[in-house]
Order: structure tokens, then sequence, then C-alpha cells
């Protein structure tokens, strides 16, 4: 196992355990299969007792991305431009009081905080314009919001649409006009956010713990081009037309099974299947891990289309889609991958997970709150309550083209110890060589060449495997 312990003056003298692969079921204290640990930043470096929910924002300015890390005290901005040195850049404290649950969504550049069960005060939601992060020049810093929106108390989470510009608070206040629906909040001036109402369904249950909204662009045509809100109301799925802000319409609602607790849930991205988890059905039944998975072919009428029941008899909390992989985030059992790219016909496969909390899978509100997997470098945030921040990847890969392709360069020697010698490709076609470790951590970059055919370059690195990339296309490299 190749285990390497970086120390780093900005995060004073705490030794984390970094660049960990994941060998024989292990990256160094946590059990894995198939994905690596990049790196870690305990809550004592943080100032916090206690870890939440997470998400993360790239600067398109910079290319740098950012993770965003709930805490009991306050929210922590770290840069994970490099995976394996991260850089905790400071905190922004709460805005009254502690709590152990803390949410966040980004929506232009700016990051919109809420929490939850603070019983010393309104905490509103905070708005901070992430892009101060690029100048961070005395890490870690204690930041001060840019404005604090007063409309409610306290939310149990934020929710925000992207594409139209809206935020959601849900989980606030019981006793109010939408008894605990949604929140509608206009953020299209991102620094100032105005209310536009709320949702009260009209199918039963009214809180709603979560949600996600959407342009909706799937298959029932009746409601495409249409703002969708889903809602994880406790005790069902509803599903509304939030479009009208002054006129939201409940369209359905669909229950269960053995209904626990109905907690979150995310679509795949066709819309069609609609995949949640419940919080309390596997400490209530006794089962396994499981995601109720419900066929949204027809919002009018939506069906349950299978149950997927995984490894272990740990609660399950947020889940989110990519592509054809659904990441969970599964308290005691760390992340979970599955494939989901046969869903259709009901066949589900985790392949596969780290497990942040090592000492126990079992049914407990421990381990893994959050995961954010939505970064292009292919690396995923953990938000842990115990462990604090981890960032993994998926093993034997990087956010680059498959370095078997076959192109005209060609490097030798390869196998090499000192050099290596690039021939086939004029200089006036290379915009940029770059050179990564097979863990994704950028060694080297060059962007200036002589009028040459041939490129020699000085290699000082440890043996090992190395990937060289020259402007999109990317070959493997062995240092020996």
């Amino acid at each position: 196992m190749k285990k390497i312990i970086l120390f780093s003056s900005i995060l004073s003298a705490f030794i984390l355990q970094s660049q960990t692969t994941c060998e024989n079921g292990m990256a160094g204290s946590f059990p894995c299969d198939n994905y690596d640990l990049m790196s870690q930043i305990p809550l004592s470096t943080m100032n916090a007792n206690g870890g939440s929910d997470s998400w993360g924002w790239t600067d398109t300015t910079t290319g740098k991305e950012y993770a965003i890390i709930g805490l009991d005290n306050g929210t922590a901005f770290i840069d994970i431009s490099d995976p394996i040195s991260p850089i905790y850049l400071g905190k922004l404290p709460s805005a009254v009081g502690s709590s152990s649950w803390r949410d966040v969504k980004v929506y232009q550049n700016h990051a919109y905080i809420v929490a939850d069960f603070i019983f010393s005060g309104s905490h509103g939601m905070q708005v901070f314009d992430l892009t101060r992060l690029r100048n961070v020049t005395n890490a870690p810093e204690t930041f001060t919001a840019d404005n604090r929106y007063t409309g409610f108390s306290n939310a149990h989470n934020i929710v925000i649409n992207e594409d139209s510009g809206f935020a959601y608070a849900v989980g606030t206040s019981r006793s109010g006009p939408f008894e605990g629906g949604p929140l509608f909040i206009d953020i299209r001036d991102p620094k100032n956010p105005v209310d536009a109402g709320g949702f009260l369904s009209t199918g039963g249950e009214a809180y709603s713990h979560d949600a996600q909204a959407v342009i909706y662009n799937g298959p029932d045509t009746d409601y495409t081009g249409r703002e969708i809100l889903i809602g994880s109301n406790e005790i069902e799925i509803v599903i509304a037309d939030i479009t009208d802000k002054a006129n939201p319409v409940t369209i359905s609602t669909i229950g269960y099974t053995d209904i626990g607790y109905v907690h979150q849930g995310w679509f795949t991205e066709d819309q069609r299947y609609f995949l949640l988890g419940d919080e309390a059905d596997e400490a209530n039944v006794g089962f396994n891990t499981r995601t109720i998975i419900f066929d949204f072919n027809d919002l009018d009428d939506p069906k349950f289309h299978m149950n997927y029941t995984g490894p272990t008899s740990a609660t399950d909390h947020n889940g989110y889609v990519k592509g054809d992989k659904f990441y969970l985030s599964s308290y005691r059992a760390g992340l979970r991958v599955m494939d989901i790219s046969d869903i259709a016909n009901k066949n589900i496969t985790e392949i596969g997970y780290f497990d942040s909390f090592p000492s126990s899978n079992s049914v407990s509100q421990n381990g893994a709150w959050s995961v954010y997997p939505y970064f292009d470098s292919g690396n995923i945030v953990i938000s842990d309550i115990e462990s604090g921040f981890l960032l993994v990847r998926e093993s034997n890969t990087l956010s680059v083209n498959d370095f078997t392709q076959k192109t005209a360069f060609t490097l030798y020697p390869n196998p090499t110890q000192s050099g290596v010698t690039i021939e086939g490709i004029n200089t006036s076609e290379i915009r940029k060589i770059e050179i990564f470790n097979v863990l994704g951590k950028k060694m080297q970059e060059i962007t200036k060449f002589d009028n040459s055919n041939n490129l020699i370059i000085n290699l000082e690195y440890d043996p090992g495997i190395y990937l060289l990339r020259i402007n999109d296309v990317t070959k493997k490299l062995i240092i020996n």
C-alpha cells in the first residue's frame, strides 16, 4: 500500500492522511472498493465539533475547484484545486447559535447557507460571494456574509434551481402560512434575495424535508419547460408545478410500503426515474439499506418501479445522480456508488464505496452526511459528521482521455529514469504539456517550447506510473 504523509504549514502542524490508494480493500484506515483517498481535513483543523452538508463550486475564471462544508459552528471553504494538498481557506461563522444541521447550495458564484434546530435565534439564509476566495492570502480566515436573508427563521435545507434563479427553503416553521412547505426566494440578483411566496401542498403532508426543482424536460410532454418541484414530505412524495410562483399547483403524490421518513431524492438525468432515500426505514423495519425508485413517466400518475437493497444495514441519507451513477451517502457505510445504467430493466449494481466510518456499518446517524460528485475533475467530496472533510476519486481515473489512446507522437525511453523525449509532433501544434501522477495530482505543466519536432523533458519524480498529456491526448509514462 502506497501512503504519503503530508505536512502543510497552512494546516498548522496537523498531519493528514493523503493520497492513499485503495488496495486489498483498504485505503489507509478506511475500507474501500475502487475509490482512493485523495486527502482529508479533520474537524479539529476547522475548529469544529461536527460536520454536516457539503456542496462544491468551480471558479470558471480560474478553473479552481472548492469544497464547501457545513459545520456545527459555521461553513468551511476548502481549495481543492490540488486534490492531494487541499487548503483550508477559512470559515463563515454561523449567523446565530450552533447547529448540527447546516446546508448549503450555490448559484452564480454565491453560496446560500441555512441551518436548522437553532434555539437561540433566527439564522435565516446567509449569502456569501465565493469569488472572494480568490483573494485569500492568509488562510485560514474568518469570513463575513455579504448579506443575510431573514424572510424565514430556520430551515432544514436550501434547494436551488440554477436554471430558474430561484431558491427554495424547505423544512421551515410548520406554523407559517405554508405549514413548512417550500418558501420561494428570487435570487436572480444573487446578493439581494427577494421573497416570492411559497407552496402549500394540497395532496396531504405539507411539511417538506427536502426537494429537487428542475426545468422539466422529461418524458411527460404535458409539462415540458415547466418548473417542477419534487418534495420529500415526510410521509409521501409531492410533485408540483411551481412555474407560476403566485399559483403553484400540486400535480400528484405517491407513497410506498414500509414508510419510515421520506427524506431526500434525485432525478435520473433523463428525468424518468426518481431515486428516494427513507431515513428511518432501515431502523424501523430491519432490512438493509433501501433506495426506493419511482417511474415518473407520467407526472400525473407516478408509479413505484423497484427497490434497490444495499449490502449493509446502514441508514441512507443524501443521494445524487451524475450520468449513469448514483452516489449515496450512507451514514456509517460511507459513500456508496451504484451503476444505474440499466435502471429501466430494474438492474442496479454497487460498483464501489469509500467507508468514512470504519468502525461499523450498522443503523445509526453517524458518518457520511453528504457527498458532492459534480466536479469535472472527478474528485468527490464526502462530508462526515465525525471525520470532517474527505476527498476521494474512482481508482485509476483522471479527468483526461484514456492513456491507451493511439496517437502520432511517441515517448522514449519509456520506462525512463531521468528524462523523456517526445517525438512526432510539431511544437506549433502543442498548447501545453501536463504530467500527472496516477491519483490526479498535476506534477508539471509546460506551455513554452522551442521550434522542434522533438521535445526533451527532464523528470525528477519518484519511481512510479505517471500520465503525460499533450493538449487532450494522454499516454502512460513509467519512471523506474
